[in-house]
């Protein structure tokens, strides 16, 4: 039995050993194991148990002599001991001994002068076509030369014991960067397995002076690209399915000064209260080869509903990006033409859409406010006002100053315009009388914003959150560009709207960034 060198990660006695299977194998051999069942339109259906999103609170990193000065220590980055590493490492892969094994070697990065090699080594045939799909799929030819420059295992049937491990609960998620090795255990929610690479990419990129990002991509048909920065749920994958724009990736991409390109060869998009009229793109992929999570499905006709959300409102969908009609393969693309930031203000306050100065983008850049959206975290059950540093702060290692001197050099260099747009509320906060902005309204000032349109408009600043607001924009109601003539009672915008620019500023004091950076934020 081959073991593809399995034995230099202490995996000595597998019962079989399968290496990037083809995509039908492994959706037999996922419902031969009871890892799913197929739906009417051909996609593999799972469950994933009680961890249906990321556990933040479950990730750690191990602090050594090479990690301890540079690492951003915190609620975010977690520590933990190279003996804690090495002790549950063991026992985790004394579990995987005489059971099936499923590798996928890839890659991730579109570019090949920045392009990593990840080894995945799975428990489940399912996950492993989850990361088949995600990943980038190396030709035959790149196959036989791998050579990996990370490996994640991902055992999601080893349970850690807290008490003896270090943890905080059964699962873990642990990243060892100076070993070059991920182990994830305990949870079967597979994005566990992407956002491992990512945060490996976020670390060693910057160091080859490439601007990591969690963004989406597009490119219009004049060459032109444009980037959507913006947390789980804010819009990222559904802005960016333009059918009249190539898809250069949904997720994650990096930006050199050659120009941007993805990191994956696949989208992970959500699933709840999706509908063939308003994201046809992602429903559409919805078929054979696809890998859906926790969307109900009726056991009889194998249709799903998409608006159940009894199992967990992060419903999702993994598909490799060529089920996307208009993808853009390789996903590289030209330096951008327009930097959008997309926010989900759950206090109906934020302006719809605004105009950003190159030290208002550091400052909405670092400040990454959004709300989480219930379920995209484990216990998040309600819209929750949050500061996700960078519009990514479970993924990056470094202090945010690294990331955005990246982005003031990248924007500088380029010229490209920068634009914050809320997919929020409007009228009032989530749940009392806030209503979310309408998706064609948010289209319509997108598709402003990158044919240059916008630019064009007459813009007024609002005093508070201290931006430049567009007066009008094409095909847009103009009350609905300013968010205080949405509220009812104006008084109480006012109120809420300082409430959350004291907010903005509170947050900011933990960050040690330049006086005009700071300046340039909201004023209380």
């Amino acid at each position: 039995m081959n073991t593809y060198g399995l034995e230099k990660l202490g995996i000595i006695n597998p019962s079989a050993v399968y290496r990037n299977l083809p995509v039908a194998t492994l959706v037999e051999r996922a419902v031969a194991r009871g890892e799913g069942k197929i739906s009417e339109t051909g996609a593999l259906c799972v469950e994933t148990g009680k961890y249906t999103g990321r556990s933040p609170n479950d990730k750690f990193i191990v602090k050594d002599e090479v990690t301890a000065d540079e690492i951003d220590w915190g609620k975010v980055n977690m520590p933990i001991t190279r003996e804690h590493f090495w002790k549950i490492y063991d026992r985790a892969v004394a579990y995987l001994q005489g059971r099936e094994i499923f590798i996928f070697d890839g890659f991730a990065g579109a570019d090949p002068t920045y392009r990593k090699s990840f080894r995945i080594v799975n428990e489940f045939a399912s996950e492993n076509l989850f990361i088949h799909q995600l990943l980038i799929r190396p030709t035959a030819e790149e196959l036989d030369s791998f050579a990996e420059d990370f490996t994640i295992i991902a055992a999601p049937g080893f349970k850690c014991i807290p008490e003896r491990d270090g943890t905080n609960s059964e699962a873990a998620i642990l990243v060892n960067y100076t070993e070059k090795l991920v182990l994830i255990v305990g949870s079967q929610y597979a994005g566990e397995i992407k956002k491992s690479v990512f945060s490996v990419m976020n670390y060693v990129l910057p160091k080859e002076g490439v601007f990591p990002m969690h963004c989406s991509a597009n490119m219009g048909d004049n060459g032109e690209t444009a980037l959507f920065f913006g947390l789980s749920g804010t819009g990222k994958t559904t802005l960016s399915a333009d059918p009249n724009r190539k898809l250069i990736g949904d997720d994650e991409h990096g930006w050199s000064d050659k120009g941007i390109f993805n990191f994956e060869g696949g989208c992970y998009a959500k699933c709840i209260n999706l509908s063939q009229e308003h994201e046809p793109e992602i429903y559409g992929a919805i078929r054979f080869g696809a890998l859906v999570e926790n969307v109900v499905m009726d056991p009889e006709t194998r249709q799903f509903d998409f608006n159940d959300g009894s199992l967990t409102e992060n419903t999702r969908v993994g598909y490799p990006i060529d089920f996307i009609p208009n993808a853009q393969i390789p996903g590289v693309g030209s330096n951008p033409n327009a930097v959008i930031f997309l926010t989900a203000d759950a206090f109906g306050v934020m302006p719809p859409v605004a105009k950003l100065s190159p030290e208002q983008a550091q400052y909405m850049f670092v400040t990454g406010y959004t709300a989480k959206l219930a379920g995209t975290e484990r216990g998040v059950t309600e819209p929750q006002a949050t500061f996700s540093t960078c519009f990514g702060a479970p993924f990056l290692p470094f202090p945010a100053k690294v990331y955005a001197k990246l982005l003031e050099d990248r924007v500088k260099a380029t010229g490209a315009s920068v634009y914050l747009v809320n997919t929020g509320w409007a009228g009032g906060p989530a749940g009392k009388g806030g209503e979310r902005m309408k998706l064609k309204y948010t289209r319509a000032m997108v598709t402003a914003i990158l044919n240059g349109e916008l630019d064009k408009a007459q813009f007024e600043l609002d005093p508070i959150f201290n931006v430049m607001v567009p007066t009008t924009c094409p095909n847009v109601p103009s009350e609905i560009l300013s968010p205080k003539a949405m509220w009812a009672d104006k008084e109480a915008y006012t109120e809420q709207a300082k409430k959350l620019a004291a907010m903005f500023q509170k947050n900011f004091e933990k960050y040690d960034m330049p006086a005009e950076v700071v300046n340039a934020g909201p004023k209380a």
